[in-house]
């Protein structure tokens, strides 16, 4: 038997000394990559320390109008929460507020004034002017402390006014200090993310030999390139939600602590209120043979005349004080849960009956998340290898990571709620049920694949029924397979009865299943509960509005993003409509049509399909991306007549948009890869530009501050974020 040594002397000369160029020559790659990384965070990321870094600091407490404590600290207080400098007569570039450490953490705005050699008087925004903007600072972080101020000449008089909406008072000041020194800051993530953009730019530039590497060649390898990259796509997912969201209810005693029982390894508790735990609360109803929750209505709901009319509801609220729950069905004198029972079977129930406790939602939402990437990866390989001859590993990853970044699952994780999980578990069991057809169509032995995918497929029926119009799918994959050749493969042969009962069965039970919850709830065998609906507006009365169809398009598809110059730079966008009548919306951030230049191919369908129709016998591709297409806009309508406009719904359609944009791009690709080099480098290029916008907006809107996220909940920790994105100022 060979010793250690012996197998690693083998191994070197067999798969290393080979390549001992190409190692080098990555390994001195990257050593340069970080090199520059290394330079951008240290000269350009603290450029402000190197030009403040001759300035003479002048302190100017004594001259501000503050009380003074007894151990030197200045108090702002809520009636003296202005400072006034007069008479500073110095050319001022940078100032330097220093909050004293020793006290709680809290975010203020600073709104500051001066005369100067241009101005006699203070001066703000106008007509014709815009004068100068508030300053977010924090009292924890350092680096909001300073800023830099754009003067006339020298400064005469300077006035700081400090105030917040929550703020609480009083606030302590060490020092003003003017021309101060910017320090030195070495953000790690900040490097880290420098080098992961460099080495991504670095390795799809167009001339890459990354698109040299077929993947019907060396199978082995890109599948492996392709397993890494999912993994790190799983851990960045994983970590905004657990570090962004303070809806993880998951403690232990460095996570969560606050809510630590102090005992366990690990223990749950509840968040985001009452109506949130309405899937936990049906997993104990389940368990004692109820299908509505425990809790009851108060009596005011059963003698209203319509207790869907939010108004009426809210006014016996304040009569009697009995609250009622919101976003639940109310039918016959009891709660229930419209939201789709899918997630309890697979998540609640199970975890009740195990540990006894209510299951973190947002582990959940995480979890599905997760098979959500890995099904969009492996279906995507699936159309690559086995439909595409052209197709490089460079361009698979290429169009792989839009399809994750902007597919919406990143603002399902943002706001991981009961909201989001039954959504995230639709495009989940979408993208494996499309899988597993896949599979099945290319296996001598389907059966087992058609029955997995059809009941993924069926399971979406009780997680988010408008997905499955993505079944639709299923007519041009099997066409060929039990029509065109019916007397083969199809339905002239026993087979193909076989395999498409193993295709229908699970439809059929998954559905009498369904219709018979919805029976025993509701009387009806199709009345999911959606109409019973404690919510904004009267759902057993929203019916179906043609006037709702054109704003819903425009808002989800070309609405134009608002774009403004301080970070994260994408705003909510404004939206005014001409429909007389309640349109349910909330916070969105642009269409996906305008926001996602990645699918602008979808413009060039008619010639690409055109031109796949002239090499290939079959139109199964052709079929699959005319039916997303199709689907897509259909359930963007449902969504609009159904619910309403909000940003999670975007993650029903936007996966379809994106597979169909990604196999336009391969037919693309088997069409340039037969033009010269240059042809071939432009395309690259023009793909790689809209590509990066895509991703970049996507990840933009993942750090918008909106009500419950992270940035709004713990703003005092998010001003360091944006001041590490905001260098310059």
């Amino acid at each position: 038997m060979p010793s250690l040594i012996t197998t690693i002397k083998y191994a070197y000369k067999k798969h290393i000394q080979p390549r001992r160029a190409r190692i080098r020559h990555v390994l001195l790659t990257i050593l340069v990559l970080l090199a520059v990384a290394a330079v951008l965070e240290v000269v350009v990321f603290n450029f402000r320390t190197i030009v403040t870094a001759f300035n003479k600091p002048i302190d100017i407490s004594q001259k501000m109008n503050l009380q003074q404590t007894a151990d030197g600290r200045y108090v702002v207080s809520s009636s003296q929460n202005t400072i006034e400098i007069k008479d500073i007569n110095e050319e001022v570039s940078s100032i330097n507020l220093k909050m004293n450490k020793n006290q709680g953490a809290q975010v203020f705005d600073v709104k500051i004034n001066f005369t100067d050699s241009g101005h006699s008087t203070y001066f703000d925004t106008t007509e014709y002017t815009v004068g100068i903007p508030k300053i977010e600072m924090s009292t924890n972080s350092k680096r909001s402390q300073f800023f830099t101020i754009h003067p006339t000449g020298k400064v005469k008089d300077m006035k700081m006014q400090i105030y917040g909406e929550d703020l609480n008072y009083p606030l302590y000041i060490d020092a003003l200090i003017i021309n101060a020194h910017y320090p030195f800051d070495f953000v790690v993530w900040r490097f880290i993310a420098a080098f992961a953009i460099l080495f991504l730019i670095y390795a799809f530039r167009p001339r890459s030999s990354v698109y040299k590497i077929k993947l019907v060649d060396r199978p082995l390898y890109t599948r492996a390139v392709i397993c890494l990259t999912i993994f790190i796509e799983t851990i960045l997912l994983s970590a905004y939600l657990l570090m962004g969201s303070n809806l993880v209810g998951v403690a232990t005693s460095n996570y969560n602590y606050g809510d630590w029982d102090g005992v366990s390894p690990i223990n749950t508790f509840e968040v985001a209120g009452d109506n949130a735990q309405q899937y936990a609360e049906l997993a104990k109803s389940f368990t004692q043979g109820k299908l509505y929750l425990e809790q009851e209505p108060p009596d005011y709901l059963k003698t209203l005349d319509d207790p869907y009319d939010k108004g009426s509801r809210d006014e016996m609220e304040k009569q009697t004080g009995q609250k009622y729950l919101f976003d639940v069905a109310y039918y016959d004198g009891h709660y229930y849960v419209y939201f789709g029972v899918v997630p309890v079977l697979l998540f609640y129930l199970p975890f009740y009956l195990i540990a006894g406790s209510n299951f973190p939602t947002a582990i959940g939402v995480l979890i599905m998340a997760i098979l959500f990437i890995i099904g969009l990866s492996v279906l995507l390989d699936r159309f690559a290898r086995y439909h595409f001859e052209r197709v490089s590993l460079g361009l698979y990853l290429l169009l792989q990571i839009p399809l994750v970044m902007c597919s919406g699952i990143l603002y399902l994780c943002k706001f991981p709620t009961f909201y989001s999980l039954p959504l995230a578990c639709g495009v989940a069991f979408a993208v494996w049920a499309l899988y597993f057809w896949m599979r099945g169509r290319a296996s001598t032995k389907p059966y087992g694949w058609f029955i997995a995918g059809s009941f993924c497929m069926a399971l979406i029926a009780g997680c988010r029924p408008q997905i499955m119009l993505i079944a639709a799918v299923a007519i041009p994959l099997f066409w060929r397979h039990f029509i065109t050749n019916a007397r083969t493969t199809g339905l002239k042969t026993k087979k193909g009865w076989i395999e498409l009962a193993c295709l229908a069965a699970p439809f059929v039970i998954v559905g009498m299943g369904l219709m018979w919850y919805n029976y025993a709830r509701f009387g009806s065998v199709t009345n999911f509960g959606a109409n019973y609906n404690l919510t904004m507006n009267d759902m057993t009365q929203r019916g179906l509005q043609v006037s709702r169809v054109l704003p819903a398009l425009f808002a989800f598809f070309i609405q134009p993003p608002n774009v403004t110059g301080v970070f994260p730079f994408i705003n909510p966008v404004i939206f005014e409509t001409t429909y007389l009548g309640q349109t349910i919306k909330e916070v969105t951030f642009g269409g996906v049509l305008v926001c996602l230049p990645v699918l602008w191919i979808l413009f060039f369908a008619p010639p690409l399909l055109k031109f796949r129709r002239k090499v290939r016998q079959t139109n199964t591709i052709m079929g699959v991306i005319i039916v997303l297409i199709v689907v897509a806009v259909l359930i963007a309508i449902l969504d609009a007549q159904m619910a309403g406009i909000l940003q999670r719904y975007y993650a029903d359609f936007s996966f379809m948009l994106l597979i169909a944009a990604v196999l336009l791009a391969f037919i693309a690709n088997e069409k340039i890869s037969l033009a010269s080099k240059n042809v071939r480098s432009i395309a690259t290029g023009v793909m790689l530009t809209l590509v990066c916008v895509s991703v970049l907006y996507s990840l933009l809107t993942c750090f918008v501050v909106e009500t419950g996220w992270y940035g709004d909940v713990y703003n005092w920790a998010y001003v360091d974020v944006i001041k590490s994105f905001l260098f310059w100022t």
